[in-house]
């Protein structure tokens, strides 16, 4: 699922494409908004929040999307092949201006709320890791509640803090040398270990992806010991996620010996 960096750099695409822009065309393919009408609004920006997009108009109405697991924005010059890309059935919405043409394809949330009632979709979530500021104070509160729950769990529960995934926890686990399933109780700095997933997040949406030290990276070499990389799991099925991490560097803790 793509995370907070991925959000942040289609945000930007999407208003360098829509902004202050009139929407000549606004085409929702989703059964409950499929007979909402944007066309004619104009286009104020799109604001990321977390793993959320949320485009909000003139008339005081935002157009939120999530991208899941599979949901891209893609940006074409307005004309014919434009329309002939959103004739795919793979696309969810199409905003279309005078020079530039949005399509949402396999997005796998779409909603229209008043601007004022955004909250109803994301103020469940923790704070947003790249918000300027980061709401630090209200995040270490909320990881605290999470109490002995695994760590790598914490990072990706994001009503912890909203839009960290299974790459940013796994290298952010890996730069502390923390074993994944660490109780949460136990990480002696958890403020660190955020900001330390907030810089990594942040070089991304700057210069695009970076190589990973333990992510998606099963048998290969530990780029710091050498030892293969193993993957664990985080959560339970349905919602499990892999977890990426170093046997050695990020060993799980010696029981103590008997007295």
């Amino acid at each position: 699922m793509p995370e907070g960096d991925v959000l942040r750099r289609t945000a930007f695409r999407l208003d360098q494409a829509l902004a202050g822009r009139r929407l000549l065309v606004a085409d929702l393919r989703w059964p409950n908004v499929a007979g909402v009408d944007l066309t004619g609004r104009t286009v104020l920006g799109t604001a990321p929040y977390g793993k959320h997009l949320l485009t909000r108009l003139d008339d005081g109405r935002t157009l939120h999307t999530h991208l899941r697991m599979d949901g891209l924005w893609r940006i074409e010059r307005t004309g014919p092949a434009a329309d002939t890309e959103s004739r795919s059935a793979r696309v969810r919405v199409v905003l279309g201006a005078d020079t530039w043409t949005a399509l949402g394809l396999l997005l796998g949330m779409v909603d229209v709320v008043a601007t004022r009632d955004e909250a109803r979709l994301v103020g469940h979530l923790g704070p947003d890791l790249l918000a300027e500021p980061f709401d630090v104070t209200e995040a270490v509160r909320r990881w605290a509640a999470r109490g002995s729950t695994p760590v790598a769990e914490v990072l990706l529960d994001q009503r912890v803090v909203a839009g960290i995934g299974t790459i940013y926890s796994a290298e952010s686990l890996f730069v502390h040398r923390l074993w994944p399933w660490t109780p949460a109780d136990e990480v002696t700095d958890p403020a660190r270990l955020l900001a330390t997933a907030r810089r990594l997040m942040q070089r991304s949406v700057v210069a695009g992806p970076q190589p990973t030290k333990v992510h998606g990276r099963l048998r290969a070499p530990c780029r710091r010991c050498g030892t293969p990389v193993v993957v664990g799991q985080a959560r339970r099925p349905p919602m499990e996620r892999p977890v990426f991490y170093c046997p050695r560097c990020q060993a799980a803790p010696r029981p103590s010996a008997p007295r």
